[in-house]
């Protein structure tokens, strides 16, 4: 009920922000000189907002986009504002494990540090399909790309961690969707079954998958010694490009609902306090929601679920890159 109440009224929680703050309000006077972040997504919607934000902080951002003409107009963008960014382009498409692994290389090859992560990326809603590789979309492109994409880039995160003594900083964007989900939780022997498909309950496990990925990540960093925390997010409810398979339904519910919507610099406002704000660090294995941490579904802290996940998708991560 703290959540909905503070949702509602835009009361700052302990972190002394809340569902009203931005997410330049959130970072102001935080001077990220030292970090280089990469934001999948970064073209568009709170991705952009968190790039533009993270650059604003004087952060070297990895824009990661699908469509790099997007991703230009988003540089672009930023540089407009603010001359001294400084701001890269990759492309990166994440239901495509040949494009992940194209786009490590690629940025392994710039030979910079990585300090954050920021998983944002992801579609919503859509009709049933598969990835070029065989695996539902909202499942492949929310979840297993941005696993695969961590699991790459965890050398080099351990490696810039070691050499900075700075702390790295994984963030996953999920969603209060989480909670809608198949029965199961994760439907392990279903995953591309268009039988019995809901592109809501869909949307809800890959955002669960989403939480339980942060989480068995964090368990197994913590295990490990390593300098690197790991969360998860709940932006809030926005209109963004994401919801083009919904958008009608999405604005006449907004009609009704217009209390509990953010803007998008609100909507990034939790990304960006987990990914820069010294209060939260040392913290790991979190949920945030309205950049205070909040409790999640009951399955999202299921940890024998969490690891059961991590094994199925480095097996499915295999026998595709068999194929």
């Amino acid at each position: 009920m703290v959540g909905i109440f503070s949702l509602l009224t835009g009361i700052p929680g302990p972190s002394g922000f809340g569902s009203a703050s931005t997410a330049q309000q959130v970072t102001e006077g935080i001077d990220a000189t030292d970090l280089t972040a990469i934001v999948t997504g970064g073209a568009s919607g709170i991705g952009l907002e968190t790039a533009r934000v993270l650059a604003l902080r004087n952060a070297h951002v990895i824009i990661a986009a699908r469509n790099l003409e997007a991703a230009k107009e988003a540089k672009q963008l930023i540089l407009q504002e603010n001359e001294y960014a400084r701001v890269d382009i990759l492309k990166l498409d994440l239901c495509s494990v040949k494009s992940i692994r194209s786009f490590v290389d690629n940025f392994l090859t710039l030979d910079l540090p990585l300090n954050i992560l920021i998983n944002n990326a992801g579609v919503m809603f859509c009709p049933f399909q598969l990835s070029e590789d065989g695996v539902e979309m909202q499942f492949a492109t929310n979840h297993l790309g941005h696993f695969l994409l961590t699991n790459l880039l965890l050398d080099k995160m351990k490696q810039t961690a070691k050499a900075s003594g700075i702390e790295g900083r994984i963030v996953n964007l999920s969603s209060i969707a989480h909670t809608y989900t198949y029965e199961e939780g994760i439907r392990f022997d279903k995953i591309n079954d268009q039988t019995g498909y809901s592109d809501k309950k869909a949307y809800g496990q890959s955002k669960l998958a989403n939480i339980l990925h942060a989480n068995e990540l964090s368990r197994r960093l913590q295990e490990e010694g390593v300098n690197i925390t790991a969360n998860s997010v709940h932006p809030g409810v926005i209109m963004t490009p994401l919801m083009r398979h919904s958008a009608f339904l999405m604005r006449f519910l907004k009609l009704f609902t217009f209390y509990i919507w953010k803007n998008v610099p609100q909507g990034a406002a939790t990304t960006c306090y987990v990914a820069l704000h010294p209060r939260v660090k040392g913290v790991s294995g979190k949920y945030f929601l309205d950049c205070n941490e909040f409790e999640p579904g009951a399955l999202a802290t299921d940890e024998l679920l969490g690891r059961k996940l991590w094994d199925f998708s480095h097996k499915l991560i295999n026998s595709i890159s068999k194929d």
